[in-house]
Parts: structure tokens; C-alpha cells; sequence
């Protein structure tokens, strides 16, 4: 059987997934469905004949994907092989019998090919620096000594006995400050000095150095105190433990030893310098991604930031929180992630499915806990209900309200959000995220619980909370393509939602920090010098070349907050609100003023209250008595010009003298000798005479 040009293998795991073939075909438009019981074993035959057909093939099973990836590369390497689990996710579940829509759902959602992540390239030699506080660190260096260029680095060497062979450099030094990455780390060590080869009792070491630097591809912390950087769990090539740990310290060791060579780490996000709104003329407007990442990743460069990716753990808070789409999670890349969630969606409830409900998970902590659920043995074995379809992300933290509010529109009933153990205390970006949505489905009358997190460390307290969960009414299905913009995206899943919502208001208020809003202004106070218009990195505010006024569209405001920070008056304040009027996607005149138009050549050049204001308050000013006050009144050409006619202008100096040539004085001095000769003809003067 094929599927959206894939060939699809289904097996039912010898029994234990309830896939009745006749319902099965007729949940796939008829066509025959072969149905296998053991693929992986007494059926592999089935499998290699797929395989070597050479059309790309999807495995309805993912434990035995090691097997078939294996008798895939015999039977013809060039076959594009994927592998979608129906059995933890569906089949193996009290409710398993009501599972063929959700199966259905996966099958499809398989059929789509993720596009590929770029990525950066990290080289290790093996220059690892022990760093500790007593003899252990000398035993752990000469342990690595056979396989990595070790230097071991101990803060106090003074009770520590010298080894008999000194086959690892050994210093005294304390380890100040650090940064980079595997493959690219630099240390500063204070009190820094090498061990003396003539120490006897105990190592004794020469005069000690401050801001020594020193370069290593990875650092073994046991020294006991603080971690070196941000997140230090999240930090390639750098490893921090307790010394009186030392299954943690053998198990980090294996780890240690195979981080030499190059190693390819995906760029997780990707940044649109031009569209950033964290900053204008050195004002600070957005600071959202600098405020979430643990790991120190992003950091203000001038107007826009910059992320650094050999630090980027991927965990995509950035992304979720960025207002604008600035930056955006690459793994996968583009909108995908709403293609499948689309695709998923409407393949459920073309097969019969209602009110779906998604379990967002990572394919860590999340597949485990599916897993356990579906398994039983010390657990209840319930798995998952029938109507919850789980989706895969890599981090959990990678999504946000754009992804929320798309799922809703596409059709999702509730979202759970399953976090794990890694994510307790860097999840302060997704609970904004979550906030935000249930603002905009209780205003809109969906209720306060239709995106839920669940921190469950417990599979059968997450079963409990996922069959016993609220019956959520079905919501209306979308039919708009997951295409544009996140910004543009968002506008038509919100507008979807308050098209079927049943309390469509016009105006939904927001949190203080939301990025939908409109701004107030104080008109009466503002002077229309424009700061704001020209701080504003997204449009929404724009004046007019023809007429002193400017205008304000809300769907392009993010609430950067810039435009308040550069008002030289304060009069603007933000609002964080929803509009889903007409008037929000049109530029409205905040202000408008009548030009001033010049005294002398009646150009309008500025406003006339402010003119007439400066008037008011030069008036009397000894620097503008007299016709000095007009010019005020000018605009800038006529001002110099009406300067420069003053007669008593200090600028005056005089009459411009003609210009002269050389051959000006040529011709002058011909004309003296002509006169000169006719002075002589007159007087009857001679050559050589006196006269």
C-alpha cells in the first residue's frame, strides 16, 4: 500500500495493536492494507522486498528501527526509509480500540520529510585541563594521561605528596574566569605557577602569576565551587562535578575520552538582524531573548543582538518569545513544525477523530514517559487515550503563542505541554508563552484551560491526568495554509478564533509585556518632533513627507516599548491589547497639526504651535530684538538669506574684489610702458637723458 507516494508497512506487533484490516482499509480509501504480525522476525522477508523496490518506505514501528536500518543498508542503501511508533503512541492503550483515527494521524504526519538543519563544525585535539583541589585531580589526569593532553591544574598543592613520576604537567593556580567552547576554551588562572621538580614532601611551587591565559579544547571542573559559565550542563566540552562523586566523575570520564575530532553541532536558531526590534539609536527596546537564554548565548550588539551558536544549547526560548520572528528555531527549519501540526490535525478528523487533544513532549524525557505509560510492568500500562495525539518536538521550549494559537485554530481542543526534569527553572519563557494563550481563550469564551502544563515525573499520575482532564468542547477548524511570517501567521490563527468564538469582543486586553498592542499619547503635550517615528523598527509608526502628523498600525506595533523610551516629552505610554477590528490593520493620524508657513516666501517648513510658542518665549530675549524675531518666523533659506541682507551683520565683510588674472597684470604693465614712452615723446627725452 502507498500514501503520499510512500510505500507503508503496518505491523500489529503479533497481536497486541488492534488493527482490524476491513476498518483499516476503509480508514484508507479503500485500499487493500496488508496487516503484518511479525516484521521484524518471521516477516522480514516483507520488509527487504520493500526495501529493495528502492520507493521511499515507512516502518509502522520504531523499537526495531535498529534491525531495519541494518537489513535496509543490504537490501539497497539508496532507499529512503522513516519510522513512525503507532504502538506506545496508540495502539497499546485501554483505549486502543478507539485508536484507528490517531493511527491514521501518525501514519500520515510520517509521511512528511523534515528539511535539513545547517550547521557549525567544532574541532577537539584532546587538550583537556583537570582542575580540582587535592590529589584526586592528580589521579584523574594521570588516568587520562594515555589517551588526552592532559594539564592538571590544583588550587592548593601545599598537602599534596609529589608522585614518584611526574609523566602529567602539574600547576598550582585557581581557574578565575572562562569562556568558549569545545574545542575553543580559554582560561584566566590566578596565582599561577608550575610545581618545582626538586619538591620532596610536599609540591612546592616558584613565584605565582595573576591573568595567566591559557587555551584547552575541554575543562573536568571538580574544584567544588561555582560553575564556570551559565547552564554549565548546556556547555560543550566542559564538565562540572563533585569530586566526592566519583561514579559521576568515572561516568563523565567515558564521556571526556571520546570528545576528540570534529563534530558537527546543528544551528538551532537563526537571526533576521533587520527585523530585530531590540534596539534604536542606543535605546533599548526589546530585550526578550537576552532575558530567557540560560546559557548566555545572545548578547546586545548595537541595535539588533547576536547569537553565538557553538554556545547555543538549542532550547529555543528565543524563538518562542521573539515577537517579530527575528529569530527562529531551525530544527526544523521554516514552518514545518506547523505543516505537520496541520497535517496531523486534519488527517485526524478526516478519519473520524474528535476533539483532539495534543501532547507536546521532547523525544527525550517525553518518549520515555509514553513509553512507561504504554508498557505497564511497575505502572498501570493505561497509556495514552484515544484522542491524545502526541507531537515531538526537539524542545519543549521551542514553543510558544504562535504555535498555540495556530494548533487551536487548526482544530486542537486543549494542549499539554509535558516538561521535564531539565526544563524545571528554564521554563520561565514557555509559562509567559502559556499565559498569554489562555489570556486570549478565556477572553474569547474557550475557557482558561485549554493549554495546559504538566510537569508529571510519574506515568501513572500523567495517565490519571490525561484521561480525568476536562471534556473540552471541539473547536473549529481552520482551512488557512501555515504560511508567512510568524507575525502574519499568528494575525490569521487569532482571527480565526474570534470568527467562532463565543464571546467575540472586539478588544481583548493583555499583560503588561504582550507583544499586541496600541499606544497612548498625550497629544496635547507632544511637539511632533518625529523621534518616535524614526525609533520605530517595525512601521507601525510613519509620518507624512507632505504635512506635519503621524499615524500609528497596530498590527505591526510588537510593544517594543522604543517609541516610549525615546520620547523626549514622556507622552507615551503602551497598552497591550488584541484589536480584531478593521481599524487595527489601518494607519490611524495620532496627531495632525497645521503647518507654519514662512514670512518671507510662505514655504511651510514646521508646526505653527510650536512656532508660535517659540515666539511667545524669545519675545523680550535681548539676542531677538527687533527684526531678529522674524526670522524665527523663517524657514531655514530665508533665514540665512535675510541674515546675510542685514546691513549691520557681523558676517558683513564688504565689497568682493574683482578678480585678477596674470594676464590682467600683463596687460597693466604694457599699458605703464606705453605711457612711459609717451611721457618721453612729450618731454623730448632720450635714452640715457635725465629728466
Amino acid at each position: 500500500m502507498k500514501l503520499n507516494g510512500k510505500q507503508l508497512l503496518i505491523c500489529d506487533c503479533e497481536g497486541t495493536i488492534d488493527l482490524p484490516q476491513k476498518e483499516l482499509e476503509k480508514l484508507f480509501d479503500g485500499d487493500e492494507v496488508v496487516v503484518n504480525t511479525h516484521l521484524c522476525r518471521s516477516q522480514i522477508g516483507n520488509f527487504t522486498v520493500a526495501v529493495e523496490k528502492g520507493d521511499p518506505l515507512i516502518v509502522a514501528c520504531t523499537q526495531e528501527a535498529p534491525l531495519f536500518v541494518e537489513m535496509g543498508a543490504e537490501a539497497n542503501e539508496e532507499t529512503s526509509i522513516s519510522y513512525t511508533n503507532i504502538r506506545e503512541r496508540a495502539g497499546w492503550s485501554e483505549e486502543g480500540d478507539q485508536a484507528l483515527p490517531k493511527i491514521r494521524a501518525l501514519i500520515e504526519e510520517a509521511t512528511l520529510q523534515a528539511p535539513l538543519a545547517a550547521s557549525v563544525s567544532m574541532a577537539s585535539a584532546g587538550r583537556v585541563v583537570i582542575f580540582g583541589t587535592d590529589e584526586k585531580t592528580l589521579e584523574i589526569a594521570k588516568q587520562l594521561s594515555s589517551r588526552l593532553d592532559v594539564t592538571c591544574l590544583i588550587k592548593d598543592t601545599s598537602d599534596i605528596l609529589p608522585a614518584r613520576l611526574m609523566d602529567v604537567p602539574v600547576f598550582a593556580g585557581t581557574i578565575k574566569s572562562a569562556t568558549g567552547h569545545l574545542g575553543a576554551f580559554e582560561v584566566t588562572v590566578d596565582d599561577y605557577a608550575p610545581v618545582q621538580v626538586s619538591s620532596r614532601g610536599v609540591f612546592a611551587t616558584g613565584s605565582k602569576n595573576k591573568d595567566v591565559k591559557m587555551s584547552f579544547d575541554l575543562i573536568f571542573d571538580i574544584a567544588g565551587g561555582e560553575a564556570l559559565f551559565l547552564a554549565a550542563e548546556k556547555r560543550d566540552g566542559y564538565f562540572h562535578l563533585e569530586a566526592g562523586n566519583p561514579a559521576a566523575i568515572q561516568r563523565a570520564l567515558f564521556d571526556l575520552v571520546d570528545l576528540v575530532g570534529e563534530f558537527e553541532k546543528p544551528r538551532y536558531v537563526k537571526l533576521e538582524a533587520n527585523i530585530c526590534v531590540h534596539a534604536r539609536s542606543s535605546q533599548i527596546g526589546c530585550t526578550r531573548c537576552l532575558d530567557v537564554c540560560p546559557t548566555g548565548a545572545i548578547i546586545p550588539a548595537q541595535d539588533e543582538v547576536a547569537i553565538d551558536p557553538y554556545i547555543c544549547a538549542g532550547c529555543g526560548s528565543c524563538s518562542a518569545v521573539c515577537p517579530t520572528g527575528a529569530v527562529s528555531y531551525q530544527l526544523p527549519a521554516g514552518n514545518f513544525i506547523f505543516e505537520r501540526l496541520k497535517l496531523l490535525l486534519d488527517a485526524y478528523g478526516q478519519a473520524g477523530g474528535k476533539a483532539p487533544v495534543l501532547l507536546i513532549h521532547d523525544t527525550g524525557y517525553g518518549e520515555d514517559m509514553i513509553a512507561a505509560m504504554s508498557h505497564g510492568g511497575g505502572h498501570s500500562g493505561r497509556g495514552l487515550p484515544a484522542n491524545v495525539l502526541p507531537f515531538a518536538v526537539n524542545e519543549i521550549t521551542q514553543v510558544g503563542f504562535d504555535f498555540f494559537a495556530t494548533a487551536l485554530a487548526f482544530g486542537a481542543a486543549g494542549i499539554n505541554v509535558l516538561i521535564g526534569p531539565k526544563n524545571i527553572g528554564e521554563s520561565d519563557g514557555l509559562d509567559g508563552q502559556i499565559d498569554l494563550i489562555q489570556s486570549v481563550t478565556t477572553g474569547l469564551g474557550y475557557g482558561d484551560n485549554r493549554v495546559v502544563k504538566l510537569d508529571h515525573q510519574d506515568p501513572d499520575a500523567l495517565a490519571t491526568t490525561l484521561y480525568d482532564g476536562a471534556t473540552l468542547e471541539p473547536m473549529a477548524v481552520g482551512d488557512f495554509a501555515p504560511m508567512g511570517n510568524k507575525r502574519s501567521l499568528v494575525n490569521l490563527a487569532l482571527n480565526h478564533l474570534h470568527d467562532h468564538a463565543p464571546n467575540a469582543v472586539d478588544l481583548l486586553s493583555l499583560a503588561a509585556g504582550a507583544p499586541f498592542g496600541v499606544i497612548d499619547v498625550k497629544t496635547d503635550d507632544c511637539t511632533l518632533c518625529l523621534s518616535c517615528v524614526a525609533a520605530c523598527p517595525t512601521g507601525a509608526l510613519k509620518d507624512n513627507p507632505d504635512s506635519p502628523e503621524f499615524t500609528f498600525t497596530e498590527t505591526a506595533c510588537v510593544q517594543c516599548g522604543l517609541c516610549r523610551t525615546i520620547c523626549p516629552e514622556s507622552v507615551i505610554t503602551l497598552n497591550p491589547r488584541f484589536n480584531f477590528t478593521g481599524e487595527a490593520r489601518t494607519a490611524i493620524v495620532v496627531k495632525k497639526e497645521t503647518p507654519f508657513e514662512c514670512v518671507k516666501c510662505g514655504q511651510p517648513f514646521g508646526i505653527k504651535s510650536s512656532i508660535d510658542q517659540m515666539v511667545e518665549k524669545l519675545r523680550g530675549h535681548s539676542m531677538f530684538e527687533g527684526d531678529a524675531l522674524e526670522r524665527v518666523k523663517m524657514c531655514p533659506d530665508c533665514r540665512v538669506a535675510d541674515q546675510f541682507d542685514d546691513p549691520d551683520t557681523p558676517m558683513a565683510v564688504g565689497d568682493r574684489p574683482e578678480i585678477r588674472t596674470t594676464s590682467d597684470y600683463l596687460k597693466e604693465r604694457e599699458n605703464l610702458r606705453e605711457e612711459a614712452e609717451q611721457h618721453k615723446k612729450e618731454h623730448g627725452l632720450e635714452d640715457g637723458e635725465e629728466s
